[in-house]
């Protein structure tokens, strides 16, 4: 068994920032789970594209409230505390916080090495850590 604690993760490599969000990546590929589960803050009044081409992400809201835009037909999914969105089409999207910071539970599959940032299309490469 293991127990992961937040606090442990905070200010080390496991703690990944973006323009505009951080991730606490809590587990990751090496665990051997088949997901990866991320506590991510997105930060208020921001928007980031994001496409998972090589990932499915199922994303569960704790604290904020925004909204995801879907590229492919242009629909706004507002979300709030208490709501999950799954990503099961590999769907491009903007994502946009509110007036306040978004706390997000984040789990994708395939699992992450947690070196992962988004490239210029906003996707996380497929990383092989052997």
């Amino acid at each position: 068994m293991k127990v992961v604690k937040l606090e442990d993760i905070i200010g080390s490599d496991q703690e990944v920032k973006g323009e505009n969000w951080t991730s606490r990546r809590l587990i990751l590929k090496k665990d051997n789970m088949g997901y990866s589960v991320h506590d991510t803050i997105i930060k208020a009044g921001t928007e980031t594209h994001i496409w998972y081409k090589n990932h499915l992400e199922a994303v569960y809201c704790i604290e904020g409230a925004g909204e995801v835009e879907t590229l492919s037909d242009n629909k706004i999914h507002k979300i709030s505390a208490n709501e999950l969105y799954a990503l099961d089409e590999n769907d491009e999207h903007l994502l946009r916080a509110y007036d306040k910071d978004m706390r997000m539970v984040c789990v994708f599959n395939p699992p992450i090495t947690g070196n992962e940032t988004h490239n210029e299309e906003g996707v996380y490469e497929l990383v092989d850590d052997e």
